[in-house]
């Protein structure tokens, strides 16, 4: 498995001061373009507590390898400045939780100085420090600091190169994509919530199924069912229970006989809503979902999304028909645009609201399509010419293990394949390089008959 330093300069360490959270930001890009160290907000975070914990919950996230664990470095969260909300998100060191906290417009009263995205150092003295945040007294919150500010006596900067593997970058665009399309399935209430969470156990992937107020775990799906691929992987939210106000639950449509899915857990808080995003299994990181190899091989799809990509200003909803209007396209090309945008890292998803979110990822978004080999293999077949269709939506494709026909069903791109990959997974892990080499092919004369 690749991997590539990420290199961070902050200005000072990330501390608890005198009742001020300092929080020290890195490079990034806002509003008004690239910035070594944005200054995003200043001002008074109102429910210190929960938001102490819900930022060592994220700091653990981003230190824990869940699937075969061992010892790894800490990953600075990323933080997006809305405007009307701060957004810190974490990823797992083995690809498999993606973690967010969305403090909302009640739980911050300050001045917003821009908008954008940047990573925010954390460090140990910092979770320490919040660790020891309690009760209801408000604690000041600044996010970044006036150069002149954070400038330390000796002019010296905080310097870190962090490894981020490849599956970790894939990761973070896979989840976007994933959950875009999930519907809320179950919402608990705080004392149903708290029994729910202590009650979990083990690491056996089961099925969460609608029980009344709570949810019973059950070994099998079940229409309105969510998947809980390793109870542990919550652990997380167990520190902010005395917060809890309400647990909600997202997934796919399921139902008897489906396969292991990923899932969604969103703890509503004081003012704040802390997310965790679940693989389907412990073993699989979001990385392995291929969930967005259709939206990067898609042409069309990427020029689209340059043109709406200029169009967003870190909005915490971004609306679709209005980048329609704005953008001269077609709703469902805008909306095809969003998904091509989400896997290079630049629109997030919430999905309590149901909406994308604009932000940009402070990493190199052309890695994401570089990354990932069934793409570039199936890219291959097409440059290679190995791609041929005999008629009536069959093609034949020609590898070293020889050929491989792709069925499709009807005018859409749902296909099927004759190769082993396709065999297992049956498009549950998104699809084989020769059904996407196919499409590519399809689509390409599909728009040159258009012309």
């Amino acid at each position: 498995m690749a991997t590539t330093a990420q290199s961070y300069s902050y200005t000072r360490p990330s501390g608890v001061d005198g009742g001020l959270l300092g929080l020290s930001t890195s490079g990034g890009t806002t509003g008004s373009g690239p910035r070594a160290h944005p200054h995003f907000f200043s001002g008074v975070l109102t429910q210190a507590a929960p938001a102490a914990a819900a930022l060592i919950g994220l700091a653990d996230v981003a230190q824990t390898r869940y699937h075969q664990p061992r010892p790894t470095g800490f990953r600075d969260p990323v933080v997006t400045c809305n405007g009307d909300r701060l957004r810190l998100e974490s990823f797992s060191a083995c690809g498999g939780v993606y973690a967010r906290l969305d403090v909302l417009e009640a739980a911050m009263d300050g001045e917003v100085h821009e908008r954008g995205t940047t990573n925010v150092d954390v460090n140990g003295p910092l979770r320490e420090a919040l660790a020891r945040v309690g009760g209801s007294d408000p604690l000041h919150l600044a996010v970044g600091e006036e150069e002149l500010a954070v400038t330390t006596l000796d002019g010296a900067v905080v310097e870190k190169k962090v490894p981020l593997p490849d599956r970790w970058l894939r990761g973070f665009a896979e989840v976007q994509v994933i959950t875009a399309g999930f519907d809320p399935r179950a919402e608990l209430t705080g004392p149903d919530a708290v029994r729910f969470l202590r009650s979990l156990r083990g690491r056996t992937p089961m099925w969460a199924v609608p029980a009344g107020r709570t949810l019973r775990l059950a070994p099998r799906p079940a229409p309105g069912a969510v998947c809980l691929a390793g109870a542990d992987r919550l652990r997380t939210m167990l520190p902010l229970l005395r917060f809890a106000r309400a647990l909600r639950a997202y997934g796919p449509p399921v139902a008897a006989g489906s396969g292991p899915a990923a899932s969604v857990w969103e703890l509503e808080l004081p003012g704040m809503r802390y997310v965790l995003a679940l693989s389907p299994e412990r073993s699989r990181g979001f990385s392995g979902e291929g969930a967005v190899l259709d939206a990067l091989a898609t042409d069309e799809a990427a020029g689209d999304a340059d043109l709406v990509g200029a169009l967003l200003a870190f909005e915490p909803r971004v609306e679709p028909d209005l980048l329609a209007e704005r953008s001269g396209l077609p709703l469902d090309r805008t909306k095809a645009a969003l998904v091509q945008l989400g896997t290079s890292g630049r629109v997030g998803f919430d999905t309590a609201e149901a909406a994308f979110f604009h932000r940009e990822l402070p990493y190199d978004p052309s890695r994401v399509a570089a990354l990932n080999p069934r793409l570039r293999a199936a890219r291959a077949l097409v440059e290679d010419g190995s791609v041929r269709f005999t008629g009536d939506g069959v093609a034949v494709v020609a590898t070293g293990g020889g050929e491989r026909l792709v069925r499709f069903d009807g005018a859409g791109d749902a296909a099927s394949c004759t190769c082993p990959w396709w065999h297992d997974h049956r498009g549950g892990r998104g699809p084989c390089k020769h059904v996407l080499a196919a499409r590519i092919v399809r689509r390409e004369a599909s728009a040159e008959a258009v012309r």
